[in-house]
């Protein structure tokens, strides 16, 4: 059943063998010749001497007679020592390695140990160590052997990381194609514990590539039926064919949605990349930080000296990820049976640091995100928190438990004394929440001051988190009630515009299996010739942005097509859980004219517009009205994700994107790139002392071997980069986290579930500083609107109108500010925007939204 394919392996043994052969023939010669001055040998006597030579024999019956021959004979001899058992050794790798590309994983080796098989068109080297680290990153998978089933012989760079001795003995790389039987039996596919089957994204044909991703998982599913499916598609319109997986990633849509939440959500793509990592807390001590910029203090974008320390706790945090729980078997939970969600996350939270998020009931398979106080916790429900570390191995235990509430009273209870600079005590500060869309107080939550005469001599009260919600502030969950609005007394012009939109379900979708999602939406939908931003029609004389004066700032997306995967980036911006009056309108820039499939899709969502256009040319810019945008997006194009020459294949995108940032330097932009190691060249300056550390803290991270070395780059930890090749680790983790794509897809809003939460911004003001704390936040927000805190993003004001910005994951309180530590999960310094600012600062700050941040 094996064959021998011709490749680089047989090429190299030749060389290997052609270089012995050289060496041999260059030794019988020069004794030969040498030695016609002593002994004169015959060639055979010579080839004689040599072997028992070489061989370490040495019978002493043919001997160098003159100086010169014993000369040569020593300098052979030294040679080969070193050269023979180099060649030896490489001879029996690459002997090995053709068995195992060619040869069976056997069955006695699929009966007692236990193997995943990963299946691909083409190996790369980044996407094998993604796969390796992440997959191995679990302690109950280092007794796993993974099988690689690949069509193509690997090449030098998977050779030379496959010949490191960890790695060597777990990875079996077999040469075969998985619609062939023969190579499926080959890798035992029928006893695998699960089965990767990974497009290849890099192909210039997207739609070509899922096809055969497609067909792999039909025959790995004809074969081995029992075997577990975790399958990654690129486009969404592919993914029914899928259907019967038992995992399915499609890359369109959560690129997409991320993107879309990035505009309004900050960081977003951050947030999820680190909680679907195993990032094991990646660590920047602070110390070694600031010997890599070369002085005691950091060194910030002026050139002068700050005594910040986001490095540490950014690293820190980065290892807070998501876990499960059954409530009856947890010491964090258990005791709050019967007490509502939002008390136990609370609790919890300020006992032992860890936010619970969402729950499923044991009757019902779907998640919910923050069901909301009217929600009461059940002993078999199976809880899902966000922590450092899973409660099985945390520190903490029920005869502590006494202790740890005096010690969380002091956190959450005080001495009000804090410097100006606190967690929360910053305007621009963004914290994190899940909320229940049920929950809602007749006047909107606030976090206004509570009217207090002695407010300079004491902390203001915050009202207690109750065990059962009072059920007569809880209005009736009605789905297709106005729930997005926070105002009471709308003005004549929201009045009108609001009649305009209704509440319902896209009445066409792109393509087959997209999840109905609950959107704002036209009472009439718009004639195509009225959705082109930059052309007139008879209906309307408009030609530009500016013309149609918009009242809220614009968010254009710059791509090649109007792909299906685009209308998972509008349907999160028109939920029906946004309120009306902070919708953005949408500007579509493309480089090729939709089809018109595309357009009956959008038509129906108030204001998205597209026009045809390039991102590289200033008038289509200034047309599509950049001047008076919040947020540009710049998707990555599939006609440059291959290039003749590695990582060159964003080379186009991020020339643009600096270009965009030099002339619009108040514009918010988000990018995705093709490959992760291209962030560095994001917003580069080739004299900034502050990056040039950053890159240093960078590459000893990579020498680690970190998971995430590009995660202290300043543009990804603000949320201004993004790589979908990022996300591969969310396909490999849901292996032993199969709840994972569900938690993630709730969060980005691609799916709804009735009674659960989604994710929000809110924005800190000058107001809202008496907060203090986010423990403080935390019960705020728990006691007032049902919220659940999940995290923070933060920017601070510098001179030059220079930032820095943080995001933060499920804060512990007892890191307090007054002890001049910075409360933060992610931080960065971008430019400061103030684009942002004009859209939220007029709205309450705390809505109504089942997962919200703070601002």
């Amino acid at each position: 059943l094996t064959r021998s394919v011709p490749g680089r392996g047989q090429n190299s043994m030749r060389c290997g063998q052609s270089s012995r052969r050289t060496h041999s023939r260059r030794s019988i010669c020069g004794i030969q010749h040498v030695e016609r001055a002593g002994n004169n040998l015959t060639l055979f006597d010579s080839l004689y001497f040599c072997i028992v030579t070489f061989s370490t024999v040495g019978f002493g019956d043919v001997t160098p007679k003159v100086w010169p021959s014993k000369l040569l004979v020593v300098i052979m001899i030294c040679v080969a020592l070193v050269v023979l058992p180099i060649q030896f050794e490489q001879l029996a790798y690459l002997w090995m390695e053709r068995q195992k590309s060619g040869g069976n994983y056997s069955r006695h080796r699929a009966q007692t140990e236990k193997h995943v098989v990963l299946c691909v068109t083409s190996l790369k080297i980044d996407l094998l160590m993604d796969f390796l680290n992440e997959f191995y990153a679990h302690p109950r998978l280092q007794d796993y052997y993974v099988v690689i089933l690949c069509p193509t012989e690997m090449d030098i760079q998977v050779r030379r990381v496959l010949q490191i001795p960890m790695w060597a003995q777990r990875v079996i790389y077999l040469q075969g194609s998985a619609l062939k039987d023969q190579d499926l039996l080959r890798a035992k596919m029928d006893d695998a514990e699960a089965c990767f089957i990974l497009s290849s994204r890099y192909e210039v044909d997207r739609t070509a590539a899922d096809h055969q991703t497609i067909l792999r998982a039909w025959a790995v599913k004809d074969f081995a039926p029992k075997c577990p499916l975790y399958v990654q598609i690129l486009k969404p319109e592919n993914k029914f064919h899928v259907k019967f997986a038992d995992h399915v990633v499609c890359e369109e849509e959560f690129k997409y949605a991320m993107l879309a939440l990035n505009c309004i959500c900050p960081a977003t793509s951050t947030l999820i990349t680190l909680l679907v990592h195993t990032s094991r807390s990646q660590s920047a001590p602070w110390e070694a930080f600031r010997q890599l910029a070369g002085t005691k203090q950091a060194v910030n974008r002026d050139g002068h000296q700050t005594h910040e320390q986001w490095q540490t706790m950014y690293g820190k945090c980065s290892g807070n990820e998501v876990y499960h729980i059954k409530m009856e078997d947890s010491t964090f939970f258990a005791e709050y049976e019967g007490k509502s969600f939002t008390y136990t996350s609370f609790h919890a939270h300020k006992k032992y640091g860890a936010c619970l998020i969402a729950v499923k009931r044991e009757e019902n398979k779907n998640i919910l995100l923050n069901p909301g106080p009217q929600f009461l916790m059940s002993s078999t429900d199976i809880c899902f928190y966000i922590n450092i570390t899973k409660e099985e191995n945390s520190a903490f235990i029920k005869q502590n438990e006494q202790s740890i509430n005096s010690i969380s009273n002091t956190m959450y209870h005080g001495a009000s004394r804090l410097p100006v600079h606190s967690i929360i005590a910053s305007m621009g500060t963004v914290a994190i929440d899940v909320q229940d869309t049920r929950c809602r107080p007749p006047t909107g939550p606030t976090l206004t001051l509570p009217p207090a005469g002695d407010k300079e001599c004491r902390r203001s009260s915050i009202a207690p988190v109750l065990e059962v919600a009072d059920v007569t502030s809880i209005q009736a969950n009605e789905l297709l009630s106005d729930q997005s609005e926070d105002e009471t007394n709308p003005s004549d012009e929201e009045s009108s515009s609001a009649m305009e939109y209704v509440k319902g379900y896209p009445p066409n979708s792109p393509y087959i299996g997209s999840s109905p999602t609950l959107c704002h939406l036209l009472r009439v939908k718009v004639t195509f010739c009225c959705l082109r931003l930059d052309k007139g029609c008879q209906h309307n004389y408009y030609q530009d942005a500016k013309a149609y004066g918009f009242r809220n700032k614009l968010i254009i997306v710059s791509a090649e097509t109007a792909g299906n995967g685009l209308y998972n980036f509008i349907v999160p911006l028109r939920a029906y859980y946004r309120p009306k009056k902070e919708l953005n309108p949408i500007v579509l820039l493309l480089d090729n004219p939709p089809n018109v499939q595309f357009l009956e899709a959008i038509c129906w969502f108030p204001m998205v517009y597209y026009m045809v256009g390039c991102i590289d040319n200033l008038d289509d810019l200034l047309r599509c009205g950049v001047t008076f945008a919040a947020n540009m997006v710049v998707v990555d194009k599939e006609s440059t994700m291959s290039a003749e020459e590695d990582y060159m294949a964003d080379a186009k995108t991020i020339v643009n994107v600096q270009t965009l940032f030099r002339l619009f330097s108040s514009l918010s932009i988000i990018t995705e790139l093709t490959h992760p190691a291209n962030m560095r060249f994001m917003q580069f300056r080739a004299k900034d002392c502050y990056s040039l550390a950053l890159s240093k803290l960078e590459k000893k991270e990579r020498e680690k071997g970190s998971n995430l070395a590009f995660m202290f780059r300043q543009p990804f930890a603000a949320g201004r980069v993004f790589s979908i090749s990022m996300l591969d680790t969310l396909l490999y983790q849901s292996f032993v986290k199969d709840y994972m794509i569900s938690i993630t897809r709730l969060l980005l809003g691609l799916d709804t579930t009735p009674g659960s939460g989604f994710l929000c911004a809110m924005k800190i003001t000058e107001d809202d500083l008496w907060i203090r704390t986010y423990g403080r936040l935390y019960q705020k927000l728990c006691s007032s609107s049902g919220d659940i805190p999940i995290g923070i993003y933060r920017t601070e004001t510098q001179k030059l109108t220079t930032s820095e910005s943080q995001v933060s994951i499920s804060i512990e309180d007892w890191e307090d500010a007054k002890d001049g530590k910075e409360h933060a999960s992610y931080r960065t310094s971008h430019y400061h925007r103030n684009s942002t600012s004009s859209d939220q600062s007029d709205h309450p700050m705390l809505r109504r939204k089942s997962m919200q941040w703070a601002r």
